[in-house]
């Protein structure tokens, strides 16, 4: 039962993933003449030229793409996700403009001619906007279709980030763009989709980034006594032994909070100033003291 909830839960995200990624094309992309890159970006290119409906073409473009991540992304849990994503995305990047929120005096239509000219806002809002609809969708273990299965693809296969694989997978159609619209829209719509990743990263990863701290000392224990005391924070205690020397000594390993590195600092450095210490960046912490583990 525990897992039906939990399908449902991953496709109620994904199908406001997918229309808040809609909602951002129409009032934010497209007047602005941003190309919003990948399948939707070719979409707004070719709907430039011949009036044809741009979620129409997202929906057949798609269709290449989504046997390619079927046959590396999952099989049919991808199927039914990127389905579900895609046909949303689709079908309300066309429909919302029949909807009377859109028509001329609606609230969607005020703001579009409220921001018309300003292409640093309709950057910066369809940024935050798109970021946040795929996010959502990734969070969800979907995709959006297009560009995304690709991003996915190379996340996966080879690593690399979801902000960089955005950047590979649609630095052509943005190119592309340029010739069409314009550099200066080219330039904006580049910076769209760097900080659209970052959004959508935040939004998957989480933003409450932690410090993991490792600590080599020969006085392990006053200085995991005070971590307890000061920071209320748990030490595990690892086996290293040093390469050079060949002696065993522990170290110390501790996950704070942002505000607390100062504090860590300051009690390595009280007790031990010949101490070696690491302090790395963890997207996400779960367990007694940080969130609880979900499978989220």
């Amino acid at each position: 039962m525990k897992k039906y909830w939990t399908n449902i839960q991953d496709y109620v995200l994904i199908a406001l993933g997918a229309l808040i990624q809609a909602v951002s094309l129409r009032i934010f992309f497209v007047p602005a003449n941003l190309a919003s890159g990948g399948v939707s970006g070719i979409s707004q290119l070719i709907n430039h030229f011949t009036g044809w409906p741009i979620g129409l073409m997202v929906l057949v473009g798609n269709v290449p793409l989504f046997l390619l991540g079927w046959k590396f992304l999952g099989g049919h849990r991808f199927a039914l996700r990127t389905i579900l994503a895609i046909v949303i995305y689709s079908l309300f990047t066309d429909l919302l403009l029949k909807l009377p929120v859109f028509q001329a005096g609606g609230a969607a239509d005020i703001l579009i001619n409220d921001l018309k000219g300003d292409i640093f806002l309709n950057s910066l809002y369809g940024a935050i906007t798109s970021g946040v609809g795929y996010g959502l969708v990734y969070r969800a273990r979907g995709t959006s279709g297009g560009s995304d299965i690709l991003a996915r693809i190379l996340n996966k296969w080879r690593g690399v980030s979801m902000t960089q694989s955005y950047l590979i997978v649609d630095t052509a159609v943005i190119l592309g763009a340029g010739f069409i619209f314009g550099w200066k829209q080219a330039l904006y719509a580049m910076i769209t989709l760097y900080v659209s990743g970052i959004v959508s990263e935040t939004v998957l990863e989480g933003g409450e980034t932690v410090r993991a701290a490792m600590i080599v000392t020969g006085k392990p224990e006053e200085i995991s006594s005070r971590v307890l005391e000061d920071l209320e924070r748990g030490v595990t205690y690892l086996e290293g032994r040093g390469a050079y020397t060949g002696n065993s000594r522990p170290v110390l390993y501790s996950v704070v909070n942002r505000t607390e590195v100062a504090t860590l600092k300051a009690i390595v450095h009280e007790i031990d100033p010949e101490a070696f210490m690491v302090i790395g960046v963890a997207h996400e912490a779960f367990g007694e003291g940080f969130r609880p583990l979900s499978g989220k």
